[in-house]
């Protein structure tokens, strides 16, 4: 990423699952045009979370509307594996996987980055951070779900900010990214237990001002930072 901080930089991505999904790309320009850094698009398959989004035709579609948004791709799908070649093709640049979906975490980074994405290996709220510790190196980001995947809208859970903070320490110029819940009320904590990527939502999305609520959530991480 530019700048001249040796540290990790705040950016805030919109998660459009809760955007008006017949006029989606309406919602990605206006958040982009909000101040968002980065769009964070939810897939979801049915079985790895029991809800069902939307696949790589529609992100190639988007891609073509809003062509210069940096895709974070948070994959919650069964076989992570199977979507790699199809996202890049679709003009995906970060591809987010879910350590508990994938069996072999090395090759599948591997694969990611041959495809030409930057990695991110997701952890759902009952895995442990050490699930993830010994693949750190192979990743561009750590995405710490703040929820259950699967839907928006739900509370969020603060007893995940241990391992944002233990995360942080172990590694201080990770990415690393919080999903779920995440809005005014409560991006203090989540800035002050380190995280620099946050998604946010309804929080976002919803709002009469979605501009004021980016610059809000981002005084709160720069601040921490």
């Amino acid at each position: 990423m530019a700048g001249d901080q040796k540290h990790v930089e705040c950016k805030i991505g919109p998660s459009i699952l809760n955007a008006d999904l017949s006029n989606l790309h309406e919602a990605c320009i206006k958040m982009m045009d909000s101040g968002a850094d980065y769009l964070h698009l939810d897939v979801m398959d049915g079985h790895f979370v029991p809800n069902l989004t939307f696949g790589h035709p529609l992100v190639k579609c988007l891609r073509s509307k809003v062509p210069k948004a940096f895709f974070d791709m948070h994959m919650m799908v069964a076989n992570p594996e199977k979507w790699v070649d199809p996202m890049a093709d679709a003009g995906a640049d970060q591809y987010t996987f879910h350590i508990e979906a994938t069996e072999d975490a090395p090759s599948l980074a591997r694969k990611i980055k041959e495809a030409g994405m930057k990695v991110g290996i997701g952890i759902k709220p009952g895995t442990s951070v050490d699930a993830v510790v010994p693949y750190a190196d192979l990743a561009d980001m750590i995405l710490v779900m703040t929820v259950e995947p699967g839907f928006g809208g739900q509370k969020f859970m603060s007893d995940m900010m241990p391992k944002v903070k233990y995360l942080r320490q172990k590694f201080p110029d990770m990415d690393i990214e919080v999903d779920g819940g995440v809005g005014p009320a409560t991006i203090d904590a989540c800035a002050q237990a380190g995280a620099n990527m946050i998604v946010s939502g309804s929080a976002v999305v919803n709002a009469e001002d979605p501009k004021t609520v980016i610059s809000l959530l981002r005084q709160s991480v720069v601040k921490a930072l």
